[in-house]
């Protein structure tokens, strides 16, 4: 299946990737209601990828947000920790991969082995940068690969372009996932260590903003997670990438108006609402942090 023959596999979906941030779990549980109801997003993806500190507290919820968000006609993926460390984060893993009807994406290839051969998503976290590597997955039964944040236009046209039969999905709106690590930056941040954390991630909605000595927009810090300052807009990119066979769009969760950026994207998808029109509106909902196009714009690869 080429690049030309891949923009036949349907309309355009929309994909709301898991929540990074530690909110608070009932207002977690409202914003997937939300979605449920009124969101024109396609796939939800569900569980906590930074830091298995944080699941207990939303994992009750978990269960009637599924059953809520299927009766919406929305298909449901439970997304796994996209570093795992420990006996307890293991033995999690090997449960999430292991249930009977889950469809699972992979964060950490740590399980690769749990769900080769049965549907599965492979995460943004994998790094996926060559054709071999798209169809080694595709071969173990991914059907959708989620593209690191850091390809360009032409590394996307180049995967986009494989024959292996999995599906892309790339990541479109949001403050992006780059970096893990086994100590927590946020604790020390507050003067703590990660074993006695306090949660003080909860504090920042959308991370904590780090700046340079000039006070510039560098970082964002995400417990454990390192992420882009800047929130990714590649609404005026949906038609080149549909072209070229990307047929998944992500949208990270923020503490903006997620219905209102959704129906954005969906717009522009559909042809109802020219993308400079929409990243206008995208702008004003947008407040904590300025909008960019990298990585997609640049640089180009030799």
């Amino acid at each position: 299946m080429t690049a030309a023959n891949r923009t036949d596999m349907g309309p355009a979906r929309l994909a709301l990737g898991p929540i990074l941030f530690h909110w608070e779990a009932a207002a977690k549980r409202d914003f997937y209601f939300r979605i449920a109801d009124e969101a024109p997003i396609d796939i939800v993806y569900l569980g906590e990828t930074a830091c298995s500190k944080r699941a207990p507290f939303f994992e009750p919820h978990l269960p009637e947000i599924a059953e809520r968000l299927a009766r919406a006609g929305k298909e449901v993926v439970y997304s796994t920790l996209a570093l795992v460390m420990s006996a307890r984060e293991t033995a999690a893993l090997c449960t999430l991969a292991m249930e009977p009807g889950l469809v699972v994406e992979l964060n950490d290839l740590a399980g690769a082995d749990l769900v080769a051969g049965r549907r599965h998503v492979i995460g943004p976290f994998v790094n996926v940068y060559n054709e071999e590597t798209l169809r080694y997955l595709a071969r173990r039964g991914a059907e959708r690969v989620v593209l690191p944040a850091e390809l360009p236009k032409k590394a996307l046209a180049a995967l986009a372009s494989d024959s292996s039969g999995a599906a892309l999905e790339v990541q479109a709106f949001g403050r992006l996932p780059l970096a893990l690590s086994s100590r927590c930056y946020h604790a020390r941040a507050h003067g703590l260590h990660k074993d006695g954390c306090q949660y003080v991630c909860s504090l920042d909605a959308d991370g904590l903003s780090v700046t340079t000595l000039d006070g510039d927009g560098f970082l964002a810090i995400n417990g454990t997670m390192t992420m882009s300052f800047t929130v990714i807009n590649l609404l005026a990119e949906l038609a080149a990438l549909r072209c070229l066979g990307v047929s998944v769009f992500r949208l990270w969760p923020q503490s903006a108006d997620m219905v209102a950026i959704s129906r954005l994207f969906r717009d522009t998808l559909d042809g109802h609402l020219d993308s400079a029109t929409a990243e206008i509106h995208l702008a004003e909902k947008v407040r904590f942090a300025p909008l960019t196009r990298t990585f997609y714009q640049g640089p180009e690869l030799g």
